[in-house]
């Protein structure tokens, strides 16, 4: 490991029982910051309700942490937008957002059109599928930005169980993430989950990164993130332990290879011979092919955008 890097685990890695809430609480009045949390959510009518109401109670109602609590829903088919709402998010449709641009699938597009229905100075995003969910994830994530200046970006780090077994969750993140960190952005070697979908980022820093729209996001995020204002400025926060919904082999084969993609972007800029993955799954006739595109849009910096920059003179 880079002698940099682990000089950086020493002073940039904490545990979210770092810094208690009565501290982060102090940092918020003193500065005076205001936060907002999203959650994209597609389809998560079983567990968006629960999140958003433990945010609600915890940090909103109890203490005064969390300003602004959205829900971007990126076209449920079930009842998730009934659900937030009734737990008390605000809930907002990804296709209501700017409707100039015409919306695509995919996480990365509701994460960036969330910059432009909220306010908060520090946003917190936090995925919608979550078990067992803990206001401590927002609390530990957001901490280090309301008490440490230098802080511009803060991805949760936890245990990722799978089937009962500790550690084996984050498939993607150990076959294709964490390989190409290493090998071709070496000082974010660090970084435990660097595709958890769980952080906080200072809006100054977010409105001037481009957001790929699929699964690269997070990668994306990190990489440009690290470029733009250096490995000091980024942290990782203990929160414990992460529960949610498992994605089958073939959906991590897709998130993978949009990772892959985002990646090669930043690294030449370049194009894909190929954008698409062929997978294959046994039928009545055997193996039959399924082909798939390759997410290789990137949504440009926030700060960019007209809509964007008239809110915020206004």
């Amino acid at each position: 490991m880079l002698e940099e890097v682990e000089r950086w685990l020493s002073t940039r890695s904490w545990s979210a029982t770092d810094r208690p809430l009565h501290q982060i609480l102090a940092a918020k009045q003193r500065t005076g910051r205001t936060v907002s949390v999203v959650l994209p959510a597609l389809n998560e009518e079983e567990t968006v309700g629960d999140i958003a109401a433990v945010i609600r109670h915890d940090l909103m109602r109890q203490v005064p942490l969390v300003d602004e609590l959205v829900v971007v829903d990126s076209g449920s088919t079930d009842r998730t937008s009934e659900v937030a709402a009734a737990a008390g998010a605000t809930v907002v449709h990804r296709d209501e957002i700017l409707p100039r641009v015409p919306a695509v699938p995919g996480k990365g597009e509701v994460l960036w059109r969330s910059l432009l229905v909220t306010s908060g100075d520090i946003v917190c995003f936090i995925d919608a599928d979550l078990r067992d969910f803990s206001s401590d994830f927002v609390s530990g994530i957001v901490g280090p930005l309301l008490t440490d200046p230098d802080i511009d970006l803060v991805k949760g780090m936890y245990d990722r169980p799978l089937g009962g077994a500790a550690g084996q969750g984050g498939r993607v993140t150990e076959l294709m993430a964490r390989p190409l960190l290493n090998m071709h952005w070496p000082q974010l070697a660090g970084f435990v989950q660097p595709l958890g979908g769980e952080y906080a980022a200072r809006r100054s820093l977010l409105e001037q990164l481009p957001f790929p729209v699929g699964y690269g996001v997070e990668l994306g995020i990190l990489v440009d993130a690290l470029h733009l204002v250096g490995l000091d400025a980024l942290a990782q926060v203990d929160i414990g332990v992460r529960k949610h919904r498992h994605q089958d082999g073939q959906a991590l084969g897709r998130m993978a290879a949009a990772i892959y993609r985002t990646a090669q972007l930043r690294l030449a800029r370049g194009h894909l011979i190929r954008p698409s993955l062929t997978q294959f799954e046994r039928g009545g006739d055997g193996f039959e092919p399924r082909t798939y595109s390759v997410d290789t849009e990137e949504r440009p910096p926030m700060v960019d955008i007209a809509e964007y920059q008239a809110r915020r003179a206004a």
